[in-house]
């Protein structure tokens, strides 16, 4: 649930609007394959490459986020990637900093969908309530 209508999780910063639509329509793809696999619990490639991208575009990152960038970026556009920046291991820490960055995202997007869901449920009781015929409080 919520694969295609889950937002896509940034780095607050203005640079949100600037993801490549292709981006954006690799995200879905992933996350279609990705629950068709029954795979949960950790965000795609793709996904890690639009929070990665957002946040080195306000920020500098360590270098170990570089490298997980690059490493990510490899497998998400594979020979697309020229070859003096490909990366295709990462040592055991980063290994670890990027799984526990794909459960946070996922967490993200579940946390989002669960906020959204509840603010329609408040609002649709708000209307329903607005719409109803006003009673005369009778003391009965």
């Amino acid at each position: 649930m919520g694969t295609l209508t889950d937002p896509i999780v940034v780095w607050p910063g203005g640079w949100e609007d600037t993801l490549p639509q292709t981006l954006k329509g690799d995200i879905q793809l992933q996350r279609l394959v990705q629950m068709m696999k029954g795979e949960e619990g950790e965000a795609t490639d793709a996904e890690v490459c639009a929070y990665l991208y957002t946040v080195s575009m306000c920020q500098p990152i360590g270098s170990e986020w570089v490298r997980i960038y690059q490493y990510v970026l490899t497998r998400y556009k594979s020979d697309a990637v020229p070859a003096d920046i490909r990366l295709e291991t990462l040592g055991h820490d980063e290994e670890r900093m990027l799984s526990e960055l794909r459960q946070w995202i996922w967490s993200q997007r579940l946390k989002t969908r669960k906020e959204k869901a509840r603010a329609e449920r408040r609002r649709e009781r708000e209307e329903v309530a607005a719409r109803a015929p006003k009673q005369l409080n009778l003391g009965l």
